[in-house]
């Protein structure tokens, strides 16, 4: 239940979404359903992982993965069409509908949710560098002259380095 409230509205409804998805494959049973099910379980690892607090990034955000694992469900369920019962195949299309629009919404609500705006405990990164009046020590760049401090000694019993 604690994790529960630590989703956010979006990801509730998706979270619904995939566990009706998994119900809506019940009855014959191919490696379509199985495929369904592996990608309704992934939204549902997705989630718990998001509602314990973890960090990770994926690319485009959680929203764009919840959309694209509804758009590959709803084209399993499509697949298999003729095969199963015309209700159970327009409630799994419904689902996957449902989970499409939940991440629509999370990917409206929070494009990126790994990247902070500001991370608490850093300075502002924004302020400049070098400030007229500090006591700074310049380090040469790529086109400033960088020869060494002092020159190089002979290694004791071998030829000198190269320079």
């Amino acid at each position: 239940m604690v994790l529960w409230r630590r989703l956010g509205v979006e990801q509730k409804v998706a979270a619904v979404a995939a566990v009706l998805l998994i119900v809506s494959t019940l009855g014959p049973f191919s490696f379509v359903e199985a495929a369904t099910v592996l990608t309704a379980g992934g939204v549902l690892a997705l989630l718990r992982l998001r509602g314990l607090g973890r960090r990770f990034h994926l690319p485009g955000g959680d929203g764009l993965v919840i959309i694209v694992a509804a758009g590959w469900s709803a084209l399993l369920i499509v697949a298999r069409l003729l095969d199963r019962p015309l209700g159970q195949s327009v409630l799994a299309l419904g689902c996957a509908a449902v989970l499409a629009a939940a991440g629509l919404r999370d990917r409206v609500a929070d494009p990126d949710p790994d990247v902070d705006s500001a991370p608490s405990g850093y300075e502002d990164v924004t302020e400049p560098l070098h400030r007229e009046n500090d006591a700074t020590v310049v380090i040469p760049t790529d086109t400033e002259d960088t020869r060494p401090i002092r020159p190089r000694e002979p290694r004791p019993g071998g030829p000198p380095r190269p320079r």
